[in-house]
């Protein structure tokens, strides 16, 4: 179990930051390693992911706890994920999370669109030089109804988002610290939300694994975060798309083999 936990900490700490889903990998990569699906296991997926989280408090928080606005922003920006979130939570526990199939077709139809976006996105001429300050509150709480669609595993949160941002007009870097501030809230919710639907009805063993997985997920996630930051400043993300595809399609193949 505590080999899982490293792995699947890893696996969240490089993915949760990039827009190829960490959910659907931790889903994907459960199923390599033959991880029996159970209700701890969908638990830990959850809770891990706020680990990662917690390292945009670590390297953010002057950004977080300086501006009043700007904590206003992502609260109203977080609004619209709660809402849905909430109201959809039965399903994706039941039905969504540990589901292969719906994660590859959403890689890959996730990554068909991002190339597609990107290939449309750089014929525009994108001269904004905007900052977290500058985001007005309803595009906030708009780049909020993008994130509710990650609900459904593969869709990527941090795809959705930046996607969603871009399209309103802001600029890429400004759109991804965004993105990684909403993440703070979201993540807080969801977890705390899961742990009480669980009653904390976990073995000490259990608890141990999603201690561990936890701090490696925040160890990665902060350089994973600081990765992206140098990557989209002469990148787009029509090379993740890409990837996203390649995942799917080998994955489908041997699914259906």
């Amino acid at each position: 179990m505590i080999i899982y936990a490293i792995i699947l900490g890893l696996v969240e700490g490089i993915t949760e930051f990039l827009p190829i889903s960490s959910t659907g990998h931790l889903i994907l990569t459960s199923e390599l390693l033959k991880i029996a699906s159970s209700e701890f296991w969908k638990s830990f997926e959850i809770a891990i992911q706020l680990g990662a989280i917690l390292s945009v408090v670590v390297l953010y928080w002057k950004k977080i706890f300086a501006s009043r606005t700007l904590y206003l922003k992502v609260l109203i920006a977080f609004i619209p994920t709660a809402i849905i979130g909430l109201a959809l939570y039965k399903i994706v526990k039941s039905f969504l999370l540990g589901n292969v199939l719906v994660v590859l077709i959403a890689l890959l139809v996730g990554g068909i669109l991002m190339i597609i976006f990107e290939n449309w996105y750089a014929k525009k001429k994108n001269t904004n030089e905007d900052d977290l300050e500058n985001i007005s509150y309803k595009q906030a709480g708009l780049i909020g109804l993008f994130q509710a669609l990650a609900v459904i595993p593969g869709v990527s949160r941090a795809a959705a988002t930046v996607i969603g941002g871009l399209l309103l007009g802001l600029n890429r870097k400004t759109i991804i610290e965004f993105s990684f501030l909403l993440a703070v809230p979201t993540m807080v919710a969801a977890t705390g939300l899961d742990l009480m639907k669980s009653s904390l009805a976990f073995s000490q063993d259990e608890w141990i694994a999603l201690s561990i997985g936890f701090i490696v997920s925040f160890l990665v996630a902060l350089l994973a975060i600081k990765f992206l930051l140098k990557f989209i400043k002469n990148h787009t993300f029509k090379g993740f798309g890409w990837y996203r595809i390649i995942l799917a399609t080998v994955w489908l193949i041997v699914l259906f083999i």
